[in-house]
């Protein structure tokens, strides 16, 4: 396998100057990913995406948890625009934030299972 590496140092300041005007303020992205990077928080925000709504005791049952844990990665995920809440009765159920958080969470996975080990999508060869 070859490195992946420029073999010569040579910057294009004209494209460098471009895409550096153009980066916007990337840090909440970072962490709506960052909230995403969890296996635990990413199972339940694609267990909302098979389920409009699950209340907080079906999410713990969901990931094998207790409430308390459930009822934790659920705050962290509504703080950071993944979820929301509602109660109805005595019950809070959760839900994903908006449509961006389905499309997110669901094209993630299906990349996820077009990529082989060796991040490449399979049936691509690397050179």
């Amino acid at each position: 396998m070859t490195k992946e590496v420029c073999a010569v140092t040579e910057i294009h300041a004209e494209v460098v100057g471009r895409v550096q005007r153009q980066l916007p303020d990337l840090s909440k992205v970072a962490g709506f990913l960052k909230a995403l990077a969890d296996e635990t928080r990413l199972k339940i925000t694609y267990a909302l995406t098979l389920e409009p709504a699950l209340c907080v005791c079906d999410v713990a049952e969901i990931i094998e948890s207790s409430v308390a844990t459930a009822s934790h990665h659920l705050r962290y995920l509504k703080e950071h625009g993944l979820a929301k809440s509602h109660r109805e009765g005595k019950m809070i159920y959760y839900s994903l934030a908006d449509e961006h958080v389905f499309q997110i969470v669901t094209i993630a996975y299906e990349h996820s299972k077009e990529v082989d080990e060796d991040g490449c999508n399979k049936g691509e060869t690397t050179i």
